[in-house]
């Protein structure tokens, strides 16, 4: 008779289950302590780290991943100390677990509480960045949540030793066993089995690119928060300070162009084009930036390529910028509300009414007057770190902190009631 061998999936994925009501009611000084632990372990064990990371290194390179892609890969003692200080950050964030949200006495003498709890078990999918290990951990930690990480193969040793660091340094400070793992086999199918085991697993967060959120949204049969995509846009209103609008813009695009909050579409008005936009296209071909843009845009700067379809839906994390002209306010909502990935979104107006209207109009996560896009961010907002920016409307949008990491749940004290 054949044996049949769970997977690593699902072992792991139950030993979560079971951890998980022992970390929810773990108390915050013990959580704090952990963190601190697990920070002070990085810095101790970095070379032990660091060594794992050269490997990772070395198959990147003689699989020729690009230089981008090893970058983002590459961990050094800025990168580690990096890790250290977003989880210092999390210690000194209020623990959400146990807040009372609302407290009310009913007419029949029942008292209600909703009070603030952890999600669960969450597990987080995401591509070759292996400070996003830490950051996930550390979050999930603090709001009494267990952690199942599954990053990228091209990370595996990498990652897989900073697993090893920060639970070692957890379990000695009282977390339970197994309320941090790491799914170590790279075999791709296994994905599949973490985002369809219902009854484990609570949530799932995807951090990566399109395609990683794509497949994720589609696969999954448990709740999944999606983060991370941005098709940005900022619209320049006929009554827009055109110097304002010059620095915005060049902030918002240039500033770190590879991140999700940064523009990919500029919208203009067409009415003030001619005026507002030849500066503004200088200037940002002056550092780099190809331009593509519509038949207007084209005349007003030299070396413009045509934008084509395809590049208003596109979110290039890159020098690049599609521009396009639009005939006011509304066309401008209409092009952001088609395109757009409901991240985050700009206007630069004089306009009280034009104000109104696109503030009210926009369906995105984050929408902006007079500001750049770039500070979409939980440390921008004063939310401390996050996890990444929900770009939905279940059941977080914006930044999420430790906060949009919890539900909750109603207590009811009663003195024999019943209902009649």
């Amino acid at each position: 008779m054949a044996v049949t061998t769970e997977s690593e999936v699902r072992i792991k994925a139950k030993k979560a289950k079971m951890a998980a009501p022992q970390l929810a009611v773990l108390d915050t000084a013990t959580k704090n302590r952990a963190l601190k632990l697990m920070g002070e372990a990085l810095l101790d064990r970095k070379s032990e780290i660091m060594e794992a990371n050269r490997k990772d290194l070395e198959e990147g390179r003689s699989k020729g991943m690009s230089r981008a892609l090893l970058d983002r890969l590459e961990q050094n003692d800025n990168r580690i100390k990096g890790m250290v200080e977003g989880l210092e950050q999390v210690v000194a964030l209020p623990d959400p677990i146990g807040e009372i949200l609302e407290e009310f006495t009913r007419p029949n003498g029942l008292k209600v509480k909703k009070i603030r709890v952890p999600m669960g078990v969450i597990a987080i999918v995401f591509e070759s960045r292996p400070n996003v290990t830490v950051d996930s951990a550390g979050l999930c930690l603090k709001s009494g949540n267990v952690t199942i990480l599954r990053g990228g193969s091209d990370a595996i040793h990498s990652n897989a030793a900073i697993v090893r660091v920060i639970t070692e340094a957890a379990n000695r400070a009282g977390v339970p066993e197994n309320a941090i793992q790491l799914i170590e086999n790279t075999d791709r199918g296994l994905v599949k089995e973490l985002l369809t085991a219902r009854g484990l697993i609570d949530l799932v967060i995807p951090r990566g690119g399109a395609g990683l959120i794509k497949m994720v949204v589609e696969t999954a049969t448990i709740p999944v928060i999606e983060t991370g995509e941005g098709v940005c846009h900022t619209y320049i209103e006929s009554t827009a300070d055109p110097k304002m609008a010059e620095e915005i813009v060049f902030n918002a695009k240039t500033q770190r162009p590879s991140v999700c909050n940064a523009i990919e579409t500029l919208l203009v008005d067409r009415s003030v084009a001619e005026k507002v936009l030849p500066p503004i296209l200088k200037r940002l071909q002056g550092a780099g930036v190809e331009i593509r843009g519509d038949s207007i845009v084209q005349k007003l700067a030299q070396n413009v390529k045509p934008a084509s379809e395809e590049d208003w839906k596109t979110e290039y994390l890159a020098l690049i910028l599609s521009v396009k002209t639009v005939g006011g306010v509304d066309e401008a909502i209409e092009h952001i509300n088609t395109y757009g990935t409901k991240h985050s979104e700009a206007i630069i107006t004089k306009n009280p009414a034009a104000e109104k209207k696109f503030r009210e109009q926009v369906d995105a996560s984050s929408v902006y007057v007079n500001a750049s896009t770039r500070f979409t961010d939980g440390f921008e907002f004063g939310l401390g770190a996050e996890i990444g920016i929900s770009t939905q409307k279940l059941h977080a949008r914006g930044p999420m902190g430790l906060r949009e990491l919890t539900s909750y749940k109603y207590l009811i004290e009663g003195t024999g009631q019943v209902r009649p």
